[in-house]
């Protein structure tokens, strides 16, 4: 890269550093490092929740999606509109979750079930998010060493190191010291300034594309697949085996079943003002995105024309000369999933002029760091306060606890060095993610969704519900890691006769299903991350309400775990209207505590959001009652939908965002300065409540929680 271009990597980065060190010194309780003091606004939720949700390693992962399939698959998505929008204007589990005012959700858990309950699956969930986000260093150190074009070593002081080594262990650090300085606040704030930069970069960048690659030129190169493997025709995508349409219907029902499950941003989950503002955020999510996801995708459309379209033939010859000097170099470039993940940025590092080569760099840096800073968090604390902490029968002084968490923080990412470093990757990224997090996944949803809407839901449900979905999780894990290598040679030699009336069994099976392909072989094992994911969604759910059925001998009390009705903590309440509320107001998830501007951008979503749900309607029915567009047709509709419609919004949305996440910082500076904490505000749980509660209920209940008081004393 030109100096001009590390010049822009370099300012912004060490600007968010510096707001990142300023703003520790709001750390003054465990409840500031776990839930930044819980006073962030709606923008701030919104606008870091993305840049620590999205991530590079997502962006690599999406860069491999939209290369593989284009954007016939991403039409389908479409489906789940409606249950998304009802999710978000809602609340959905997101609301209720706030109300319990829990730091984490394997607290949550032991409020609703049991200590031991948390225990566990504080435990499972530990380890699945860190075996999960043990690759995000590899893939960002690849990516860096590859568009930066290192050499494989670097002497320091005349030791040989890789500098693919050397490259994570920095960035690593970087995250360790914004995460470690002070917890979710530093976090919050550095991911919410990382956004605000960020808007302009996705700009500039969206631009670059556009210029350098027409419509023309893009739509050709997509054009020009096989039947069945179509990137623009969404009726023509049948023999797409790993991004196929079964894939995103199990999307859709994962989205509902896992609502807020995964733990890698769980921090932002509980952080907001109050519930109200919580909700707020989530609605603003759907307009946040701006330019960010069009940017991704026109980056892995204009790499894939980059590599394909015949008008550039010979910078394809290129890319891939450099791709096998890397491999001959021994680059870390070990499987075939690898080189997947590296194709599309060598190419961008080809295409990508002066200064806007700066600002793509940077803005990976801030989306690997946002990810890194958030996930170490996250996964480092979940460990201490989930297991560590209810192990305890005396609390921990605030110093003690905070100095766990950040020894936990660190523990976390030396780990992922040293996997990153020795892990060999053998699938699409998006695959790895759905078998690693399914270990936790797949039983996680029904607890949640049980303990918060159902109160039958007892704590052998959510035993049994979680062991049957790690259970199926973990097989498909090894099955899908070891089956090449290891399973189908042993079942070949040792049990040929099983492994044929397996091959028959499970193709006969995937031939009476829709959309799916299941296919015995010797490479690839039968069933992909997302089927797996599948069939334990449907074996937890069932064995939650089964057990909660057969062992419920009393409703649990919801009022006092949402801190409802006499058990409210604030003063401003949801009051019951005398009249029941119209029915739309209700889908819209509007109540008493909408203001006028709070309404306004709810039903701009709704409308928005259905509208663009009956176009998807309507272009189904006529292509399959009326007449089929062509190929020609799709690609003329992507350009409207994707790139006029989306460069005329994203616009809208980048100031927007911009202004509302600068002074939403500000406002939480304010709240910080003006917060009362409560050292009893540390993420125990007695009696099925949180401590800080206990005196509350006490005093409306009329009882004392002995299990809460020293023995000899009594409570008022």
């Amino acid at each position: 890269m030109h100096w001009i271009d590390w010049v822009i990597v370099v300012i912004p980065t060490i600007i968010v550093i510096y707001i990142g060190v300023k703003a520790q010194k709001y750390v003054l309780g465990v409840s500031d490092f776990l839930a930044a003091g819980r006073v962030a606004n709606r923008y701030v939720v919104a606008v870091a929740g993305m840049e620590a949700g999205l991530g590079l390693v997502s962006v690599i992962a999406i860069f491999q999606m939209y290369y593989k399939s284009g954007f016939a698959i991403g039409f389908w998505g479409a489906i789940s509109v409606p249950i998304g929008l009802l999710m978000t204007l809602t609340g959905f589990v997101i609301y209720r979750y706030r109300e319990t005012r829990c730091m984490t959700l394997a607290q949550f858990f032991e409020i609703r079930y049991s200590k031991r309950f948390r225990v566990f699956a504080g435990l499972l969930g530990w380890i699945s998010g860190t075996i999960n986000y043990a690759v995000f260093p590899a893939v960002g150190g690849r990516f860096l060493v590859y568009y930066l074009d290192m050499p494989q070593t670097v002497h320091i002081f005349g030791i040989p190191m890789s500098s693919y080594g050397l490259t994570m262990a920095a960035f690593l650090f970087v995250a360790l010291v914004i995460v470690n300085l002070g917890g979710q606040i530093t976090t919050m704030v550095t991911d919410c300034v990382q956004g605000i930069f960020s808007y302009a970069g996705y700009a500039i960048i969206l631009i670059t594309i556009l210029c350098l690659f027409s419509w023309h030129q893009m739509s050709g190169a997509m054009l020009d697949r096989p039947v069945g493997r179509s990137m623009l025709d969404p009726f023509d995508t049948g023999k797409l085996t790993d991004f196929n349409v079964f894939y995103v219907i199990v999307g859709i029902l994962s989205s509902v079943y896992s609502m807020m499950a995964w733990q890698g941003t769980s921090a932002f989950n509980c952080s907001a003002a109050s519930p109200h503002e919580q909700k707020m955020g989530g609605i603003l999510g759907r307009w946040r995105g701006g330019y960010a996801s069009l940017m991704i995708v026109m980056l892995a459309v204009g790499g894939y024309t980059y590599l394909n379209h015949p008008s550039h033939a010979l910078n394809a010859e290129m890319v891939q000369a450099e791709m096998q000097k890397n491999i001959n170099l021994g680059n870390p470039v070990t499987t075939d999933a690898i080189r997947d993940q590296m194709q599309l940025p060598l190419a961008l590092k080809h295409f990508l002029p002066m200064g806007v080569s700066g600002v793509f760099v940077a803005l990976m840096i801030f989306l690997m760091t946002s990810t890194d800073v958030s996930y170490l968090h996250s996964w480092g604390t979940i460990f201490i306060q989930d297991v560590v902490l209810p192990a305890r029968k005396k609390p921990f002084k605030p110093k003690s606890q905070l100095l766990l968490l950040r020894l936990s923080i660190t523990f976390v990412a030396v780990f992922s060095w040293f996997f990153s470093m020795y892990f060999a990757q053998t699938t699409y990224i998006l695959m790895f993610f759905a078998l690693t997090g399914s270990i936790f996944l797949g039983g996680a949803g029904s607890c949640i969704l049980g303990g918060l809407y159902w109160k039958k839901g007892t704590a052998a449900g959510a035993w049994g519900a979680m062991i049957v979905g790690s259970s199926l999780a973990l097989i498909g894990f090894f099955g899908e890691h070891y089956w090449a290598s290891n399973l189908y040679p042993w079942l070949v030699g040792n049990a040929p006769g099983f492994l044929d009336s397996f091959k028959v069994w499970l193709e006969w099976l995937g031939d009476c299903l829709p959309f799916v392909e299941w296919k015995v072989g010797p490479k690839n094992f039968p069933l992909s991350g997302q089927e797996i994911y599948f069939v334990t969604m449907i074996c937890s759910i069932s064995t939650y309400v089964v057990l909660s059925l057969l062992t419920c001998s009393e409703d649990f009390n919801m009022e006092r775990m949402l801190h409802r009705g006499k058990y409210a903590r604030e003063q401003k309440q949801i009051v019951e209207p005398e009249e029941r509320p119209r029915i739309l107001k209700k889908l819209l998830g509007i109540d008493e505590q909408f203001t006028l501007g709070d309404k306004i951008l709810s039903w701009s979503v709704f409308i928005w959001t259905m509208a663009n749900f009956a176009l998807f309607i309507g272009i189904v029915f006529w292509n399959v009652f009326v007449w089929r567009w062509t190929k020609f047709g799709w690609a003329n509709y992507f350009f409207i939908m994707n790139l006029v419609v989306g460069l005329v919004v994203g616009a809208v949305t980048s100031v927007w965002f911009t202004i509302g996440g600068a002074f939403g910082l500000h406002d939480m500076f304010r709240r910080l300065a003006e917060l009362k904490r409560s050292v009893l505000d540390d993420g125990r749980v007695v009696a099925h409540m949180n401590v800080d509660d206990v005196a509350l209920v006490e005093k409306v209940d009329h009882i004392v929680v002995k299990e809460a008081h020293p023995a000899g004393e009594g409570g008022k």
